[in-house]
């Protein structure tokens, strides 16, 4: 089925990573040579992914207050992995399921950019890239983090990780998602829309979020570290291990920190984002009004 425009026509779109700049961004996931486009090499691609690349909104928030009129940063993968090889920061989710999207297919796995309803509101608000392999299909989320690939056929998926959790419930001919994403207490659905998209519609729904957006006031950087779900959100840290969820505020010296040597983010970036006022407004209360809390369990809670 041909990719389907959604927002944003006009916008010049991708050509596609070179293969030097492939090459680099491989070695920065840590392969000596390119995973194969099969199961094996998808499961390597995505861990690898989950472990190296920060779901974060640092560059975006940066842009937002720079009053000038340039695209929102990252929305071209090239652009992408250059700032994440140099500066350590990853984005939020149009603009890193697009270079997801790009560097798969750039491997030679057959992908799909997508697009989804994050808290199953029935707003299309979220993107992420899906792979075809052997009539099978797969879900890759640069967002969700959940270390594996979810698997989108007719049956239900519990993955037993106890840090990385997510299910797949199949409903309505395509699949809601569900993943832990702190500070969150519960589960959060995500429903995916079964047509491809184009690229297009990824950076038009990218620059719409300038307009409504949980990333667009407060510092919100996700990243997985050996056994450990790190959320920075606002100036609060939040760790999950097999121990247990640690919820901790931080001082704003901690915040920096944080982001540097536990985000990953570049000493550079941070003092960038400082300057633009990005750590003073992540002590401001969150604006806008609070979303509903999910009623909805997951299936294994059911």
């Amino acid at each position: 089925m041909p990719a389907r425009r959604c927002f944003g026509r006009g916008h010049k779109l991708t050509i596609g990573l070179s293969s030097e700049l492939r090459d680099r961004v491989i070695q920065r996931l840590g392969f000596s040579s390119t995973p194969s486009p099969d199961l094996v090499g998808l499961r390597a691609l995505y861990a690898a992914w989950c472990a190296r690349v920060p779901f974060d909104n640092v560059r975006k928030m940066i842009a937002l207050r720079s009053n000038n009129d340039d695209p929102l940063p990252g929305g071209h993968a090239t652009e992408f992995f250059e700032s994440w090889l140099a500066y350590g920061a990853g984005g939020t989710c149009w603009p890193t399921s697009n270079a997801l999207y790009e560097l798969a297919q750039s491997l030679g796995f057959k992908a799909d950019r997508i697009t989804a309803s994050m808290r199953d509101s029935g707003i299309r608000n979220h993107g992420s890239v899906r792979i075809n392999l052997d009539g099978g299909r797969w879900l890759v989320d640069s967002a969700m983090l959940t270390v594996v690939p979810l698997p989108l056929d007719q049956e239900v998926f519990v993955s037993a990780d106890p840090v990385f959790g997510a299910e797949v419930e199949p409903v309505d001919a395509t699949h809601v998602i569900w993943f832990d994403a702190p500070p969150n207490t519960n589960y959060l659905p995500c429903r995916l829309l079964p047509d491809p998209v184009d690229h297009a519609c990824y950076l038009g729904a990218y620059e719409e979020s300038r307009q409504q957006s949980p990333f667009n006031q407060r510092i919100y950087a996700r990243r997985n570290r050996p056994g450990e779900l790190l959320v920075l959100w606002g100036h609060t840290r939040f760790s999950k291990t097999v121990e247990g969820l640690q919820v901790r505020d931080l001082s704003r010296e901690e915040v920096c920190e944080t982001l540097r040597t536990e985000v990953g983010i570049s000493e550079d970036l941070v003092d960038q984002w400082v300057r633009v006022g990005g750590l003073e407004a992540s002590f401001e209360a969150p604006a806008g009004q609070k979303p509903p809390p999910i009623m909805q369990k997951p299936p294994s809670q059911r």
